[in-house]
């Protein structure tokens, strides 16, 4: 969890995700256009970063976030950690989302999950 989100930490997010696999193994990151996601002719880092590291940036359309697969991942996220709730700090709302995070990644298999994820999906 991130205070500050701005082209800085994206690029250092990116960096970190290229440190998990081989240099030789291309890595493709799906983007929607979020500002720090975008290379702009003012600051083309994480774009050149790309280029230079053997990985592919590929951008959603603008209102197109139904063809963005992640999108259905955070829906299961609010449906299971977020709704209903009312935290009194953003530590306790990050701790949540963490946990669950941790759930989801032991629980793959969820039946619940995975129908409401499955929806998401297609819509």
């Amino acid at each position: 969890m991130k205070t500050k989100k701005d082209r800085t930490t994206f690029l250092a997010f990116c960096r970190y995700l290229r440190t998990l696999y081989p240099p030789t193994v291309r890595i493709g990151i799906v983007l929607d256009n979020f500002s720090p996601h975008l290379s702009t002719k003012r600051d083309q880092r994480v774009g050149e970063w790309a280029a230079a590291t053997n990985v592919e940036l590929a951008y959603v359309p603008t209102n197109a976030s139904w063809l963005n697969r992640i999108e259905a991942q955070f829906q299961a996220l609010r449906y299971f950690a977020l709704d209903g709730t009312d935290h009194r700090s953003h530590e306790e709302q990050n701790s949540m989302i963490r946990r669950y995070i941790a759930w989801r990644n032991r629980h793959a298999q969820d039946e619940r999950l995975r129908e409401l994820v499955k929806r998401a999906n297609v819509a």
